[in-house]
């Protein structure tokens, strides 16, 4: 029976960033199913208790700014602690990536996953504007324009809606979460304790 890890996160997640390829090698390596399900962080802050960045208290602000590079340092990962375009609509890249899913495959998506958020905490680029994200489709061997149109469609909004129902279904409060046979684990800081799971 083949093995299957749900991947809740959201595109302009500093920790989903920080784990996307750890967790895409150790899915390869363990030969376990990606189901990619980009989700709509506001709405499950918002049933979660979480907090928005900007309405945290400043010494948790500050702390994660500490933790942050921390990781980057200890992952030798680029990283801009506050990049140019941060906060940023995350909507726009999560439609994307749906689209390039239903389009092209989970394989493709998770590529181009990796290339947006790359976008965001490495390269400064604004995944909320249209070009930009077609730009980094296109570098990703995808046909960016056609991916955009379709972002626009009802099927992939219904997606999008669906992810961001089945985590709030899931209890998820959080980007990353990793779900494994039912078991859930939030946060990249979670990776060697999925990894276990994934021997088992």
């Amino acid at each position: 029976m083949s093995k299957v890890c749900e991947y809740f996160f959201a595109p302009q997640s500093p920790w989903t960033y920080l784990g996307h390829q750890r967790f895409v090698d150790l899915a390869k390596q363990y030969e376990v199913k990606i189901e990619l399900k980009p989700c709509d962080l506001g709405r499950v802050f918002a049933t979660s208790g979480g907090l928005p960045l900007a309405k945290r208290t400043p010494q948790r602000q500050a702390y994660r700014l500490v933790e942050m590079q921390r990781w980057s340092e200890h992952l030798g990962l680029p990283m801009h602690l506050q990049p140019t375009f941060f906060p940023v609509a995350a909507d726009p890249a999560a439609l994307l990536i749906i689209a390039a899913q239903l389009a092209n495959g989970t394989d493709a998506a998770v590529n181009l996953t990796g290339a947006i958020l790359r976008g965001v905490w490495a390269e400064q680029k604004n995944i909320a504007d249209a070009d930009t994200l077609a730009g980094i489709a296109f570098d990703c061997e995808l046909d960016g324009k056609a991916l955009l149109k379709s972002a626009e469609t009802a099927s992939v909004q219904a997606e999008y809606e669906r992810f961001t129902n089945e985590a709030i279904a899931a209890n998820v409060f959080g980007a990353p979460w990793y779900v494994f046979n039912g078991v859930g684990y939030w946060g990249q800081d979670r990776l060697d304790f999925l990894e276990r799971a994934f021997q088992q």
